[in-house]
């Protein structure tokens, strides 16, 4: 069955409008998730919010949002409050900028989804939105609410359709020069990179999204698959054994080893 639509709403540039539809290019619908129950009864377990000075439990409609302006002291807010600041980009995705597809850098991603033509009216216009930004190397910077706050989009053409990424707000973006500015810029030894050079091409392979399976996951399926049947649960897979690296390491050995490693592999 096909997953609803997320959003629905008009992306906009200039006086070009088409409707559009947008879907979270990312799930976590197939993760195993668990309940808690009481052990004795089997029935789930119910949380509840408790006054923390009363300790009584606080009704749904008492429940409020609080900024701390000093200790124990809020300034309370109203769900519609909240909601009531910025509406405006609540359903249109107005492009008023484009910038060069690769200047915004990668930690200011934030949420991909897939955008597209929500009828064949809308495709035209969706097309050559699209195809300009493809042509000139650019992606389309907007604003839309989402997830209950304004956020800064991003537009990037992809195939026949646009991914639109979330981006991070500006504060909750470190700026790495306070991490990476206490690096060394000495560059290593050319044999030595020589040397890695090979384990890199060596190891070099395609994509594949096998790559970033979970195992836990698959663990937890074949526990879950056994105890429906009444059997007992799978035997546990022996942890392979790490060892530990000596404090000093001779680099140029090490490397020479792992190649030879690389090649006995490779053989085998």
């Amino acid at each position: 069955m096909a997953p609803r639509t997320f959003w629905k709403g008009y992306m906009k540039l200039s006086l070009v409008t088409c409707p559009v539809t947008m879907m979270p290019a990312t799930t976590e619908g197939e993760k195993v998730r668990f309940h808690t129950l009481n052990a004795k009864t089997g029935n789930r377990v119910v949380s509840q919010y408790v006054d923390s000075v009363t300790e009584k439990p606080v009704r749904d409609e008492d429940e409020v949002k609080g900024y701390e302006k000093a200790e124990n002291d809020y300034v309370m807010l109203e769900d519609e409050e909240i909601e009531a600041v910025a509406l405006e980009s609540t359903r249109t995705i107005d492009i008023d900028m484009f910038v060069p597809d690769h200047s915004i850098g990668w930690v200011w991603y934030d949420r991909p989804h897939f955008l597209m033509p929500a009828d064949e009216v809308g495709q035209e216009a969706f097309a050559v939105i699209r195809d300009a930004m493809e042509a000139t190397g650019t992606v389309g910077i907007s604003r839309l609410v989402m997830y209950r706050r304004e956020r800064a989009v991003m537009l990037k053409p992809r195939d026949k359709g646009i991914v639109l990424w979330t981006l991070r707000y500006g504060d909750e973006v470190r700026d790495e020069d306070d991490y990476f500015d206490k690096l060394t810029a000495d560059k290593p030894e050319a044999k030595l990179m020589t040397l890695v050079r090979k384990l890199v091409d060596e190891r070099t392979t395609h994509w594949d999204a096998e790559m970033v399976n979970d195992p836990v996951q698959a663990r937890l399926l074949d526990i879950i698959a056994a105890k429906k049947k009444g059997k007992k649960k799978p035997a546990r897979p022996r942890a392979p054994k790490v060892e530990t690296p000596d404090n000093v390491i001779d680099i140029m050995t090490a490397l020479k080893k792992s190649i030879q490693a690389e090649g006995q592999r490779g053989r085998a």
